[in-house]
């Protein structure tokens, strides 16, 4: 993939929780989040699943927004995702790092931004000969409480060729 990626909320703590948040320092050059994910992710308090992870990742920047979001799109996606897609083009990122279904439809549909979750940040981790098993780590998110649809994994699960 190489390039630069802006990340949402969810992706950062389901890597994190699964000890692969390094990972995209292998497929990225640069990955940033705008203040509001940075707030999210901090929602909960440095206890939270990932946090301290995600705190030590001195490599991940915080990027203010330039514009706000597009009232529109914060009208049906949280301000995380919202403001993903509003810094993707600002900063002129090669992709978005987002899971949320929507989030992704608009984001590609609405904005033409290339999309990535984190199955297929796995899948290309695997690719890079730096992970044995995606459908070992994607049971671990799962464990942890992270919803991955079906569909999703099946089909990271062919990518990756575990099927």
């Amino acid at each position: 993939m190489n390039g630069s990626v802006v990340a949402n909320t969810g992706p950062i703590i389901a890597l994190a929780i699964i000890g692969r948040l390094e990972a995209l320092r292998s497929i990225f050059h640069e990955i940033a989040v705008p203040q509001a994910v940075h707030g999210e992710i901090l929602e909960g308090g440095d206890a939270g699943p990932g946090v301290s992870a995600y705190l030590e990742a001195s490599w991940i920047s915080r990027r203010e927004l330039r514009c706000p979001p597009d009232p529109l799109v914060e009208s049906v996606l949280d301000k995380g995702e919202a403001s993903v897609i509003q810094l993707a083009p600002e900063m002129g990122a090669d992709r978005v790092l987002i899971d949320e279904r929507k989030a992704r439809k608009i984001a590609r549909d609405v904005y033409g931004l290339k999309v990535v979750g984190s199955a297929g940040i796995l899948v290309e981790t695997k690719r890079l000969g730096l992970l044995e098993s995606v459908k070992d780590d994607i049971v671990r998110m799962r464990d942890a409480g992270y919803r991955i649809h079906d569909d999703i994994v099946s089909a990271a699960m062919s990518a990756a060729g575990e099927s």
